[in-house]
């Protein structure tokens, strides 16, 4: 009788553990390939009121970069694609920081923002239309214009991190 029960009871287990699966992508992304095959990435026009304009192939170059290297989607100039990301650059701004005793800055910092607007056109339900913004801090012994294309880099991949999380990420 034992013997029986013992046997019954690493049946029950075995049949839970092989219907309980946990599942990992490590690539970032958590589409179903099987679905989504191609996406759209339109231009950033840069619409801020102070205009870098290396920034928008940088920030272009680093999110299809971004979508090539972390999904298996293809990327296509149609609108009709599995997948569609839009938007602009609307914010390049510079504002001062840490003040010295003296009523200088001694901290600048450089503030970016990106408008996305991500479509999903095989899913309603998961489109997502939203303001990005990250920054870097530099010294404001510094000008802006030896810092720029660095800072620039470094706020766009981090941008792109924030977009990709936010939308093909689906975190």
């Amino acid at each position: 009788m034992i013997y029986r029960r013992l046997i019954a009871i690493c049946i029950v287990v075995i049949v839970s553990l092989q219907a309980c699966t946990i599942s990992y992508k490590f690539n970032g992304s958590t589409l179903d390939y099987n679905i989504y095959k191609t996406i759209s990435i339109s231009n950033f026009p840069i619409r801020a009121a102070l205009v870098y304009p290396p920034l928008q192939q940088t920030f272009e170059t680093k999110l299809t970069n971004m979508i090539t290297r972390q999904t298996r989607l293809r990327t296509i100039d149609n609108p009709n694609s599995d997948l569609r990301m839009e938007g602009e650059i609307t914010g390049y701004s510079l504002s001062p920081q840490a003040v010295t005793e003296d009523a200088y800055a001694s901290q600048t910092r450089l503030t970016i923002t990106v408008r996305v607007k991500y479509t999903n056109n095989k899913e309603q339900g998961q489109d997502v239309d939203q303001t990005f913004s990250a920054y870097k801090d530099f010294s404001s012994n510094e000008l802006l214009t030896d810092v720029q294309d660095e800072l620039c880099n470094q706020i766009s991949d981090e941008l792109v991190d924030l977009i990709f999380n936010a939308t093909l990420g689906n975190w």
